[in-house]
């Protein structure tokens, strides 16, 4: 992801061609929701590092399985042409056959899983159950008969998957059970996290209605993408003072505040630009999903040592 187009990849090499597919600059909101989930697990004294470690792991090679879809399938969709403004394709690009995308993406879904099933013999089926969802729901968002993301049900699944499962998901891997304050912080990650889609809808707003892909933003127009993104933001830092208002998380929670400038630099960027420009806004999105998850981490740690 970042390199932008194809007239500045000047013989590139394997790594190079790879390390482009996996689109490196996601990889951040991938993490975010696993580390929210190991600081409550920390806070309340049911972390286990091993097991936040191979969370963090599946969580990023979903994220990569996620990407490699998604670069073979728009593509054999028609929705990756010459036209796009977001960051190069490998497989539009035919710097890789679809065969050997579809190879890594099969690979990479096979370690996930493998991975996951160490989590699901330390904390139980249900752990199972949701990765395999997570791997489905990566392959069927541009593939099958019902590509989730062509029929605007991509901001839920989402949601869901980089919100509900990632944090409380995080968390009940440690802890063996999911507390309120699990479920409560999977709301403003998921809202951000939601926000990198809403971008990247938004940026190939008028491609993707070509493609006939129905994003929410190309059934309820640019307006509408502009203002969802404008509530991610708003809920994901109203909900905090909240949440600790009604005593569910120490005060010092509010340490990710310190991440709202960029934030609110990011709406600005939403609103006010078009096309390309809109690339930074979109990787931008995820170092905010981190650095809120990290900081959220650090006002943890120092309610414990207080």
């Amino acid at each position: 992801m970042g390199i932008a187009v194809a007239s500045e990849m000047t013989n590139p090499g394997r790594f190079q061609i790879w390390w482009l597919a996996i689109r490196p600059r996601t990889l951040p909101a991938a993490a975010a929701g696993v580390v929210a989930g190991s600081a409550l697990a920390l806070y309340d004294h049911t972390f286990r590092p091993l097991l936040a470690l191979t969370a963090l792991l599946v969580a990023l090679l979903l994220q990569i399985g996620s990407n490699l879809a998604n670069d073979v399938f728009d593509y054999e969709r028609g929705a990756d042409t010459g036209l796009r403004h977001g960051p190069l394709r490998a497989t539009q690009a035919r710097l890789l056959t679809p065969d050997q995308v579809k190879g890594g993406m099969w690979i990479t879904f096979a370690l996930a899983a493998l991975l996951g099933l160490y989590l699901s013999f330390e904390a139980g089926w249900v752990v199972a159950l949701v990765g395999l969802a997570a791997i489905f729901s990566a392959i069927a968002y541009t593939a099958g008969p019902f590509p989730l993301g062509y029929y605007g049900l991509g901001d839920l699944f989402v949601f869901l998957f980089f919100g509900l499962a990632s944090v409380a998901g995080t968390y009940f891997v440690q802890a063996g059970k999911v507390s309120q304050a699990a479920w409560w912080m999977s709301l403003p990650i998921g809202l951000i996290i939601v926000g990198i889609l809403v971008v990247n809808n938004l940026r190939d707003l008028e491609t993707d209605r070509l493609a006939g892909k129905h994003t929410l933003a190309v059934m309820l127009g640019e307006r509408f993408a502009k203002g969802e993104y404008l509530f991610c933001m708003l809920m994901a830092f109203l909900c905090l003072p909240l949440l600790c208002a009604f005593g569910v998380l120490p005060w010092w929670s509010l340490l990710a505040w310190m991440t709202f400038p960029l934030a609110w630099k990011l709406t600005y960027v939403v609103f006010n630009r078009t096309g390309k420009t809109l690339n930074a806004a979109l990787a931008g999105t995820g170092q905010l999903a981190l650095a809120y998850s990290v900081l959220f981490l650090v006002g943890l740690v120092l309610t414990m040592w207080g």
